[in-house]
């Protein structure tokens, strides 16, 4: 399962409630490059696809194709503000390594 934390829902509660077209939740995927070898992909969708696994939380549905959940389960998405700017984080026990973006793993 994917986690998302309070930080985390309500910016994509915000996402949504401002997005220029309907939303209906967010699609989080992996895709193979980045700097060492996968990276996180996220966008809002309107619906699911047929092959995703749907996560709800408060409202709040995360969809996820079931080749990228292999890779994300047990993953915990945080969004930060720091003096560098503001973002999603990504704490994932499937990553053997991961750059200092902290947008990609391996």
């Amino acid at each position: 399962m994917i986690n998302l934390t309070d930080s985390a829902l309500s910016a994509v509660r915000s996402a949504i409630d401002g997005a220029a077209e309907p939303a209906s939740g967010l699609r989080i995927m992996v895709e193979a490059g980045g700097c060492a070898g996968y990276k996180y992909m996220m966008g809002l969708v309107n619906a699911a696809d047929p092959d995703d696994t749907v996560v709800e939380r408060d409202g709040v549905k995360v969809f996820v194709d079931n080749k990228s959940h292999e890779l994300l389960a047990g993953t915990t998405i945080d969004f930060v503000v720091a003096i560098e700017g503001a973002g999603f984080t990504f704490e994932n026990p499937n990553a053997t390594s991961s750059c200092s973006c902290g947008k990609s793993f391996g």
